[in-house]
C-alpha cells in the first residue's frame, strides 16, 4: 500500500478531466504556488518569471495530459519565428503567413477536423468515420494570443523584442489558458519589464483581486451551475415542457452563459490581481445593451475587438461604404460564431448576430439617428435588445435547428398562466436566482467599482470571513458533479 503523501503527489500530478477554477485540488495547488510566490518576493525577476511559467506548464498538463505540448510547442516556434521576422526586411510578410498557418494547424486539426468529414458525408452521402480527437483545453484562446503577438510585432505595433522568458510567460500564463481573456502583448509584457509581478496599485491590488475571485465563484458555482441542470433538461427536450418552462429555460441560459463565462473572467483577472498583474475587464454589463453593436463592444470584449482589429477592419472596416460594411460585419460574425464550435448552429447564431449588426448600421443611417433618446424609447430598445439576445442564444445552446425553432415555437403558442404559477410553485429558489441575477446585472458600472474598492479598504479578517462564507456557500449549492465552464469547449 503507497504511503499516503505518494498518494497524495500522485492525485496532484496527475490530469484531471473536470480541472477548473472551482475545483478543490486547483484550489490546493493554487494556495501552494502563491504561498512559495510571495515567498519569493523580490527576488531576482527571471526566477520569478520561471517559476510562474512552470506552474502555467502544470496546471496545462492538470487539464489537458499530454497534449499540453502543443502550448510550449506554440510559444517557442511562434517566439522563434516573430523574431526572425523581426530581422527580415525581404520575407517579412511571407514569416508571417507561415506563422498564422502553423499556429492555426493543430487548432484547425483538433477543432474542425470531424466537423468538415461530418459535412462532406452529409454533402456526398459518403461514410467516413470520425476520428476519436480531444480538443486540448484553451487551444483556441492561446492560439488567438500568439496571433496576435506576431501580426501586432508585423505592423509595429508592438516594437521591443521579447526575451524567450518573457513570451512563455506571456503565452503560458495560466489564468488565462483554459478561456481567456485573450490578452495583448502591450497590455501584460510591459508589466514584467516595468515592475516585479508583485505590484499591489489599482487593478493589479490583491484586495480587488480577491473581490473578483469571490464575485466570479457566486456567478459560476452558485448562479450558472445551479440555473444550468434546469435548462439543460429543457433544451435536451423541448417538446416534454410547456411553453413557460421553454421560456424560462431561455431566459436562464440567457443568464447562466452570462454567469458562466464572466465568472471565469472575473477569477482569472482575479488570480492575476492576486500576483500584481493587471488584466482588462471581459464584460461590461452586456445585457443593458441598447442595440447590437452596443451589445458587442461589451460582450466578451476580448474576442469582439480580436476580430475587430485582425479581421474586420484587414477587410475594410466601415471604410468603404455602408453595404462593404454590413458585408464586413456579417463576414466577421460569420468567423466568430464558427470559432466558438465546430457545429452549423454556431454559425447560424453567428449569422443572426451578423444579420441584426447589418440592420442597425443601416437603421442608423435612415432613421435610428433621429429618435429621440428618451427614457421610454430607452425602455423600448432595451426590451426589444434583451429579447433578441434570449432567443439567439436557444441557437447557441440548442443542438439542431429544429430542436431551436421547436423551442421557439413553444415559447409563442403554448403560454399559459396557470403554468407559470405551476412553476413558481415547483422551482422557487430557480426562479428567485434568475430574477436576482438578472436585477444585479441592472447595477451601474461607477456603483459596482465602489463596491470593489469598499471591500479592498476591509480588514482582512472581515474580507476571510466573506470569502470563507463563499465558499460555504459554493459547497451548498454544488451539485455532485462540478458543471464545466462553457467555453473551455471553444
Amino acid at each position: 500500500m503507497l504511503p499516503d503523501y505518494e498518494k497524495i503527489l500522485r492525485l496532484l500530478i496527475q490530469p484531471e478531466k473536470d480541472w477548473s477554477f472551482v475545483s478543490l485540488s486547483f484550489f490546493a495547488a493554487f494556495v501552494i504556488f502563491y504561498i512559495i510566490y510571495i515567498a519569493l518576493g523580490r527576488t531576482h525577476r527571471r526566477l520569478i518569471l520561471t517559476y510562474v511559467t512552470i506552474f502555467s506548464l502544470f496546471f496545462a498538463w492538470k487539464a489537458n495530459g499530454p497534449l499540453m505540448v502543443l502550448l510550449p510547442a506554440t510559444a517557442i516556434f511562434s517566439w522563434w519565428s516573430t523574431r526572425q521576422m523581426m530581422h527580415s526586411d525581404r520575407f517579412r510578410r511571407l514569416w508571417l503567413t507561415v506563422i498564422i498557418i502553423v499556429d492555426l494547424a493543430p487548432l484547425l486539426y483538433f477543432k474542425y477536423t470531424n466537423f468538415f468529414i461530418s459535412t462532406i458525408n452529409s454533402i456526398v452521402h459518403s461514410n467516413f468515420a470520425p476520428l476519436d480527437l480531444l480538443l486540448p483545453v484553451g487551444i483556441s484562446f492561446y492560439t488567438f494570443q500568439a496571433i496576435s503577438y506576431s501580426i501586432d510585432v508585423y505592423k509595429w505595433k508592438f516594437t521591443s523584442e521579447t526575451p524567450l522568458p518573457e513570451y512563455l510567460f506571456y503565452l503560458t500564463f495560466f489564468p488565462l489558458l483554459m478561456a481567456g481573456p485573450i490578452t495583448r502583448a502591450e497590455v501584460l509584457i510591459p508589466q514584467l519589464r516595468h515592475r516585479l509581478p508583485t505590484a499591489t496599485t489599482g487593478k493589479a491590488n490583491p484586495s480587488i483581486g480577491l473581490c473578483l475571485i469571490i464575485v466570479g465563484l457566486i456567478k459560476k458555482a452558485v448562479i450558472a451551475d445551479y440555473i444550468a441542470q434546469f435548462n439543460t433538461w429543457v433544451f435536451d427536450d423541448p417538446t416534454a415542457y410547456t411553453g413557460i418552462e421553454n421560456l424560462m429555460a431561455a431566459i436562464g441560459f440567457t443568464l447562466q452563459i452570462f454567469c458562466d463565462f464572466s465568472g471565469y473572467s472575473d477569477m482569472a483577472i482575479g488570480l492575476a490581481a492576486l500576483m500584481g498583474i493587471e488584466l482588462r475587464d471581459n464584460f461590461n454589463f452586456p445585457y443593458q445593451s441598447l442595440n447590437p453593436t452596443e451589445f458587442w463592444r461589451r460582450w466578451h470584449i476580448a474576442l469582439s475587438t480580436w476580430f475587430r482589429d485582425y479581421f474586420y477592419i484587414p477587410l475594410g472596416g466601415n471604410r468603404k461604404g455602408l453595404a462593404r460594411t454590413c458585408l464586413n460585419g456579417f463576414l466577421t460574425m460569420l468567423l466568430a460564431g464558427l470559432w466558438h464550435g465546430a457545429s452549423w448552429m454556431f454559425v447560424v447564431w453567428g449569422a443572426i448576430h451578423g444579420t441584426a449588426l447589418a440592420a442597425h448600421k443601416v437603421g442608423k443611417r435612415l432613421f435610428l439617428d433621429r429618435i429621440p433618446n428618451t427614457l421610454f424609447v430607452r425602455i423600448i430598445c432595451w426590451t426589444l435588445m434583451f429579447t433578441f439576445i434570449c432567443i439567439s442564444w436557444i441557437f447557441f445552446r440548442a443542438d439542431s435547428l429544429p430542436t431551436a425553432i421547436t423551442m421557439i415555437s413553444r415559447m409563442f403558442t403554448d403560454l399559459n398562466i396557470h403554468d407559470l404559477i405551476a412553476f413558481a410553485i415547483a422551482r422557487p429558489l430557480w426562479l428567485l436566482i434568475v430574477a436576482l441575477g438578472l436585477e444585479l446585472h441592472s447595477i451601474r458600472h461607477d456603483d459596482y467599482n465602489w463596491l470593489k474598492n469598499r471591500f479592498a479598504a476591509l480588514p482582512w479578517y472581515v474580507k476571510f470571513v466573506i470569502f470563507a462564507a463563499t465558499v460555504q456557500l459554493v459547497i451548498n449549492f454544488s451539485s455532485l458533479n462540478v458543471q464545466p465552464f462553457i467555453y473551455t469547449q471553444f
